[in-house]
């Protein structure tokens, strides 16, 4: 069990371990379900981009887990770290979940620096990390790949423009990817609901707060990730009870 989160491995899911690339497990999400399946017994392999954080929780998790250091907007990074990865097995379940939220304004005054770092972090970010795991996949005919979308993936608000538009493509490449794969394998955007994170923090203050806890998120999340199948492939999801349905 991992304090704080009340999960408890069952017999059944840790009878075959599963082997999880996670993008972002800094904080927020990505450490929630860093956290939840490791303590289902599956082994995660995760991502940050400052290497004080990735060996703090390299030292927390330990092998056979690990944290290494990648911006996925460097091809080059994402390319090494896949190839290390990879070397001990396809993934079973490969989450891009790295992403940002503009500051709130109308789309005019986002600065278009603020405009390009989104982007490259919420599209090509995703784009490079699939282009690096996806042929280890593909060869071994068998992965479900989770694209984190977000409830303005599939609908907007204002002052969140960049981040509507980013979503909104998350949706449709990730629908079009699952039309490419083989059978056997899925690729799923998944709105994981509305969760007291920082991200949501930026959007909705203090406001944040009535949310779903990211601990109560992850009792819900992580089975559910778990559970996905090929014949998940393409479908739009939520994860249950996450605030989905507000949006």
């Amino acid at each position: 069990m991992v304090a704080g989160l009340g999960l408890v491995v069952t017999k059944e899911q840790n009878h075959c371990p599963r082997r999880v690339v996670i993008t972002g497990v800094s904080r927020g999400l990505g450490l929630a379900m860093t956290e939840g399946l490791i303590a289902e017994g599956h082994h995660v392999f995760g991502c940050v981009r400052s290497p004080e954080v990735a060996n703090s929780l390299n030292h927390r998790f330990g092998p056979p887990h690990e944290v290494a250091v990648v911006d996925v907007t460097d091809e080059g990074a994402v390319q090494a770290w896949a190839e290390r990865v990879t070397a001990g097995g396809s993934p079973d379940l490969l989450i891009n979940n790295a992403a940002i939220v503009n500051h709130l304004a109308p789309l005019w005054q986002v600065p278009a620096a603020e405009f390009s770092q989104l982007i490259d972090i919420n599209i090509k970010g995703v784009a490079n990390v699939l282009r690096h795991f996806l042929p280890s996949m593909v060869a071994q005919g068998q992965g479900i790949i989770v694209n984190m979308s977000s409830g303005w993936g599939r609908s907007t608000s204002p002052q969140v423009a960049p981040y509507c538009a980013s979503k909104w493509a998350i949706e449709g490449l990730t629908q079009a990817l699952a039309q490419e794969l083989p059978p056997g394998m899925a690729a799923i955007p998944l709105n994981p609901g509305i969760i007291h994170t920082d991200m949501l923090e930026i959007c909705y203050g203090e406001e944040a707060a009535a949310y779903t806890a990211i601990a109560d998120w992850a009792k819900r999340s992580v089975p559910f990730l778990l559970s996905l199948t090929a014949a998940d492939n393409g479908v739009p999801l939520s994860v249950p009870g996450s605030g989905a349905e507000a949006w």
